[in-house]
Order: C-alpha cells, then sequence, then structure tokens
C-alpha cells in the first residue's frame, strides 16, 4: 500500500508554510522509505496523525473572529503550541486514527 501525502498538490498546498512544507517531506520520506519494524511504523502513523490534528487547530483558530488585541506570545509561540497539544492528544490516543491507518497498513503492507 503506497501513501502519497502530494505535497505538490496545488488544494493541499494553498497557504502552508514553509515550516509545514518541510515536515510534510519528511513525513511523505518516513512513509516511502518503508518503515522495518513495527515500532517505526506506529510512529510514523503518529506523526500523520499528529500533524492531521495540528491542521484542524490551526483551521479552527481561523474561525475565531480576531480581537483588535492579540495575544503576542500565542502569535509568536502557537504554532509549538498546537504541536504539541496535537503530539499530546495522539500519545493519549484521543482520535485513534493513527491505530487504525497502523493497522490497515500492516494487513495491506
Amino acid at each position: 500500500m503506497s501513501i502519497n501525502i502530494e505535497s505538490n498538490s496545488p488544494y493541499l498546498m494553498n497557504g502552508v508554510a514553509t515550516a509545514d512544507r518541510s515536515r510534510i517531506d519528511i513525513l511523505e520520506g518516513k512513509l516511502q522509505s518503508k518503515p522495518t519494524s513495527d515500532e517505526e511504523l506506529m510512529e510514523v502513523c503518529k506523526s500523520f496523525e499528529s500533524y492531521l490534528l495540528e491542521q484542524v487547530m490551526k483551521g479552527m483558530e481561523k474561525t475565531i473572529p480576531s480581537e483588535d488585541k492579540k495575544n503576542p506570545y500565542l502569535e509568536h509561540f502557537g504554532d509549538m503550541l498546537y504541536q504539541e497539544y496535537a503530539k499530546s492528544a495522539t500519545e493519549n490516543q484521543g482520535l485513534g486514527l493513527a491505530q487504525m491507518l497502523y493497522e490497515s497498513m500492516k494487513r495491506n503492507g
């Protein structure tokens, strides 16, 4: 089973920051190198779930009406905050997407 994030897709990459593009490239490289152990495969699946959750959180933030006085710390460190929230949710099996993806890739691998 082959998964391609299609980092050159105009639909996916519209408005994606350079840092996000490099994270997508790293994740895609891990998937294409075919992880050799179950632990590596699960880590790749968790990385994907974490990245997906982070993007959802960023999208949700855009729906909140902006106020005149934004918190300068949140503007500066907001991306790191969302990364940590997403990582924590993934590690605590909040969605279970990583587990489902792992099982599917093991079955079809």
